[in-house]
């Protein structure tokens, strides 16, 4: 009689653990990570396409302003010293450094601890060395203390670009933008200072007021500061709508141009940032090697009269040789493909 052989019985595979599938964020999703396809720029290539043809910034990048003009009036040569005071993202800064080849240097200026790195990286990814190209984590105010530790006596171009920059506007995170809810924080180095919901809950009307007049020539500065003065907010999307119910006569689009225009006072005195302007304005002249070239891009009326009054003394006394005859803007162009670049103004002035 044969024996029936029988084969051992297979391994069951193990079972796999269930997983959820993940949940489709929707047309609207509250993650600010998932908002936007343009902080993806490789996989969503399209999407980005389309951004920049509707005359609007992708999220989370930053357009340098005014790059052809800027070059024009610094005019960068190979062995010069260079500095942007304001490095951001880079893109004066990498457009300015292959000109200073072969041996040039700049130098890059910024207090934002947060991005400085990532520019650095960026800067270096495209070969730009130590023997050319050096970050420091400072504003502008300390410009003779860099010079004096990079071993230098001045420098040959200057570029100060005062604008914020889109990295940070984009990131609710950091609390500039009246667009996206996030904290009411606004500094510019997160880890010094007061955010700027301390400024307005300790500031009387009458100081909340004249933030409002001087740093952003609000119409309605000193009724604002009556409404806003001594109140504790939070998140950016609570002031925002405190502004628009103390303004509830005006019209939608005034209220909104008041809101931005409270985000951008408070934004420059939660980081003194006229200042700051004060400060680089004295020892420019003294930073500035002779025949030297500086230029700065400012973006409202009250960093623009600073600029214009000093490069003026500084003609009368014959610190300066030229200065800009009037100031330049963006071109139509730039001003429809970026939108941000519409109140920039450039004015230079060249050392004796």
């Amino acid at each position: 009689m044969n024996e029936q052989r029988t084969s051992p019985p297979h391994p069951q595979p193990a079972p796999v653990p269930h997983r959820r599938r993940p949940r489709y964020a929707g047309k609207h999703p509250r993650r600010y990570a998932e908002k936007y396809k343009e902080h993806n720029p490789e996989r969503y290539t399209e999407t980005v396409a389309k951004v920049l043809a509707s005359g609007k910034t992708p999220a989370g990048a930053h357009r340098p302003i005014m790059v052809q003009e800027v070059l024009t009036v610094l005019q960068p040569h190979p062995g010069e010293v260079a500095v942007d005071c304001t490095l951001g993202h880079g893109g004066h800064a990498q457009q300015l450094l292959p000109r200073l080849q072969p041996g040039g240097r700049l130098l890059g200026l910024d207090a934002d601890p947060i991005e400085i790195p990532k520019t650095e990286a960026r800067l270096r990814a495209l070969r730009f060395g130590a023997d050319s190209f050096a970050s420091y984590r400072t504003n502008f105010a300390g410009l003779s203390k860099v010079l004096a530790m990079a071993g230098l006596s001045g420098a040959d171009l200057l570029l100060a670009d005062l604008g914020v920059s889109s990295m940070q506007i984009d990131d609710p995170s950091r609390g500039f933008s009246v667009k996206f809810e996030g904290p009411l924080d606004m500094r510019m180095n997160p880890r010094r200072g007061h955010p700027a919901s301390a400024l307005i809950q300790k500031a009387s009307p009458e100081e909340l007021a004249f933030v409002f007049a001087e740093n952003a020539d609000e119409s309605h500065a000193h009724l604002l500061g009556k409404a806003l003065a001594g109140r504790h907010f939070t998140t950016t999307t609570a002031l925002a709508s405190a502004v628009r119910q103390a303004l509830p006569r005006s019209s939608h689009d005034e209220q909104e141009l008041s809101a931005r225009r409270v985000f951008q006072a408070i934004r420059i005195a939660v980081n003194d940032e006229l200042s700051a302007l004060d400060a680089l304005l004295r020892q420019l002249p003294s930073c500035l090697n002779p025949g030297g070239r500086a230029a700065i891009l400012t973006f409202h009326s009250g960093e623009d009269r600073r600029v214009k009054k000093a490069f003026a003394a500084g003609l009368r006394e014959g610190v300066y040789a030229k200065m800009s005859p009037e100031v330049t803007r963006p071109s139509p162009e730039e001003r429809h493909s970026n939108p941000r670049s519409a109140p920039a103004k450039l004015r230079w002035a060249l050392k004796a």
